[in-house]
């Protein structure tokens, strides 16, 4: 192809013979048109081959890595890479980051990811936010986290996208701005991200960035939830319980604790609990309140923990047991030591002092002191 190159640059008698015997007649300038478009083409055909070449590589060396053969795809994306292709680049970060046929080695994965963010790939620049966040290859910098999280988000990164309002909610590494974080947050709520519908609920209940708007606050809790999220759905539950945004009503309130609850959310077990111990949208029941005010306790809810607590105290839907009542009530204190919660569980501390036995204040200090390292 290269002698056929040099030969129309440098021969347009030969040309125009050709155009002879095909019964052409053809001017010098012409010659030279005709000539221009024929490199033209040709030269445009070579590159159309050699973006097809690269194009199958990439496509081998993502059947090797989904195949686990890594080093395999490591070798043509290195070949990829060193000619600038930056999604060779960004997936030899990713073989670094993971240590995927090769030695883990962040700073290696950093400085590809860094070759890649730079030509506009939005995973790497992703990858590269997340690095500089927690200082891992880099030295830590929130500043350049922000940066290429958003970076990535500009360019329909979900991800970065839900990275760039988490940044401008809590001011990390730039200041905070909670309309540009409802700005995020609702981009990313849009395409049916559960978490950034909550954080966007909860900033349309707050009033963060945007006006309180307890429907649209009941809207996006109902979105996640349907997701089957839990905070949505304890979230939900109140909204419900309380009438906001919605119409008051207690059974469900209930039917979305109970959903939350079974995922172990600790305040969705308190407030089932709740409910069942006053029997608010369900029948009551001491009991199975109990059970669920110890569920929530053994994870660290002062309030579930100060309900066991009287529980506890008054044998009231579970057998009378004083040393774990100030267990419990001990817990309270270490858990919320300031406001009246604190200092509703300080009196009671003292006043079973005054009524338990020698006995029962010695299993009490026992359970206090064992069992401090295994509930928080």
């Amino acid at each position: 192809s290269n002698q056929f190159l040099k030969g129309l640059r440098s021969e347009n008698s030969s040309l125009k013979r050709w155009c002879r015997k095909l019964g052409v007649s053809m001017t010098a300038s012409s010659v030279c048109r005709v000539g221009r478009l024929l490199l033209l083409s040709i030269t445009l055909t070579l590159g159309i081959i050699g973006s097809l070449t690269a194009a199958e590589e990439r496509k081998e060396a993502k059947e090797a890595y989904s195949q686990g053969q890594f080093d395999k795809a490591r070798v043509i994306w290195s070949g990829l890479a060193d000619a600038g292709d930056a999604e060779a680049q960004y997936y030899l970060g990713v073989l670094y980051e993971n240590g995927k046929g090769v030695e883990p080695d962040l700073e290696k994965a950093a400085r590809w990811y860094i070759k890649a963010a730079s030509q506009g790939h939005a995973d790497a620049q992703l990858n590269l936010g997340t690095l500089y966040e927690n200082g891992e290859g880099v030295e830590k910098d929130l500043a350049k986290a922000a940066k290429w999280y958003e970076e990535a988000a500009k360019a329909g990164q979900v991800l970065a996208q839900y990275k760039t309002a988490q940044m401008y909610r809590q001011g990390l590494g730039v200041a905070s701005d909670n309309k540009k974080a409802f700005f995020w947050f609702e981009r990313v709520a849009r395409q049916d991200f559960a978490i950034a519908q909550v954080n966007l609920a909860f900033m349309y209940r707050d009033g963060l960035g945007t006006a309180p708007d307890p429907g649209k606050a009941f809207a996006w809790f109902q979105k996640a939830a349907d997701q089957d999220h839990p905070v949505a759905q304890n979230n939900l539950g109140l909204h419900y319980a309380e009438g906001l945004g919605t119409k008051r009503d207690e059974a469900m309130a209930v039917t979305w604790f109970q959903k939350a609850a079974r995922q172990d959310l600790a305040n969705a077990q308190h407030n089932l609990a709740s409910a069942l111990e006053r029997g608010a949208g369900t029948v009551r029941d001491p009991a199975k309140a109990a059970k669920f005010y110890r569920l929530a306790a053994e994870q660290g809810e002062p309030a579930a923990q100060m309900a066991l607590a009287k529980m506890m105290e008054a044998g009231q839907g579970i057998k009378q047991d004083l040393p774990q009542a100030y267990f419990w009530y001990d817990r309270v204190v270490k858990r919320a030591p300031e406001g009246k919660m604190g200092e509703k569980a300080s009196d009671a501390l003292l006043r079973l002092k005054e009524t338990m036995t020698a006995g029962q204040l010695g299993e009490a200090r026992k359970l206090v002191k064992f069992r401090r390292n295994t509930v928080k």
